[in-house]
């Protein structure tokens, strides 16, 4: 059995393997196949490989065992200009599945123009793994893709926070959340990043043991891993001085981009009064509420506009614009263009 989570109820948390096991002999060994696209995220893939190579060093046995493949089989060029170099092609590494030659998990790593790389090549193989039951595992924006496949309609998902709302846009029958990573027996998608450490961390704990992912977490002196319920943060990481009310405001306003949410409104959702969440906003982030609120519906619009083709009046609507000339207003003072000339130029 390929899959590491058990096919049982989906509306509970679901585990890869709560029991450790055996190491030793060949057929233990647990392999991965990953597919790696032009302008992936190093961080994000190194995030979820070392802790493997780690795995099997603290454990004194070769227990993971990877292979990466690029479309054509040729060395990969990353976002940050880094080459690597693969071992196949996407078409050779399926290939070996119908020969009864099958991975444990497949892991896809994509980066900021994934939507730009969802070849037949590509596809097909994801499909093949798919079939054969093989899981599948997508870091970062790579959720774009198995979307792109039809393999995640009506499916619980994450993707990387800046790629959110493009892909709830772009396909409208998925259920995406802001989780650091969803799973289900057979496909499990990963806010990539820092988030890759976190799951990583899941799957090596699960195999080999706590103690084994312990170990692994004093190598690389992260003091613990994330579990896949906590949200991700879209606040920039330098506004350190944010309490917890002013976060539950600011969940609120980003859950109402559609349908902006009056203040008094969102007052009541916390308990606070306007006043209080007046003076809260101005301490920590020098803003009125409001003016932080329209910043959050703009930054949208502007990922909406830099990496979909939604008409500009779709996006205005999306992030809660009542019409299209005074959306075109608001970008324009807080972009110092107007939204066809920032997707001419995207």
């Amino acid at each position: 059995m390929n899959a590491p989570f058990p096919a049982a109820d989906k509306t509970r948390v679901v585990r890869w393997n709560p029991t450790p096991h055996p190491v030793g002999a060949r057929e233990n060994v647990f392999r991965l196949v990953i597919l790696a696209l032009p302008g992936f995220s190093q961080l994000g893939l190194s995030s979820f490989v070392d802790p493997l190579r780690l795995a099997n060093f603290v454990s004194s046995r070769s227990f993971f065992e990877w292979t990466i493949g690029s479309e054509d089989g040729k060395p990969v060029q990353c976002a940050s200009g880094f080459g690597m170099s693969v071992s196949s092609n996407f078409a050779e590494a399926s290939q070996r599945v119908p020969a009864g030659d099958s991975p444990d998990m497949v892991i896809v790593c994509a980066g900021d123009r994934v939507e730009k790389h969802a070849s037949p090549s590509l596809i097909k193989a994801l499909r093949l793994y798919r079939r054969h039951g093989i899981p599948i595992a997508a870091l970062g924006t790579a959720t774009w893709l198995l979307a792109e496949s039809g393999m995640l309609d009506d499916t619980a998902c994450t993707i990387h926070w800046d790629k959110r709302a493009a892909l709830s846009e772009r396909f409208g029958r998925l259920q995406v959340s802001d989780r650091l990573f969803v799973r289900d027996p057979y496909l499990l998608t990963c806010a990539g990043e820092f988030a890759s450490f976190d799951l990583v961390m899941e799957l090596i704990s699960e195999r080999l043991g706590r103690e084994t992912a312990l170990a692994v977490c004093r190598h690389t002196t992260a003091g613990h891993w994330r579990p896949a319920s906590d949200r991700q943060w879209t606040i920039n990481a330098g506004q350190t001085s944010i309490c917890k009310p002013l976060t539950d405001v600011i969940r609120i306003m980003e859950e109402h981009i559609e349908d902006p949410l009056p203040l008094r409104d969102i007052a009541k959702c916390v308990g606070r009064s306007q006043r209080q969440i007046e003076r809260l906003f101005q301490r920590s982030i020098e803003s009125s509420p409001m003016r932080f609120y329209l910043h959050l519906r703009l930054s949208r619009a502007k990922r909406l506009i830099e990496q979909t083709e939604l008409p500009v009046v779709e996006i205005a609507i999306a992030c809660g614009f009542a019409s299209a000339s005074h959306f075109s207003k608001c970008f324009r003072q807080a972009f110092g263009s107007n939204p066809s000339s920032r997707r001419a130029t995207s």
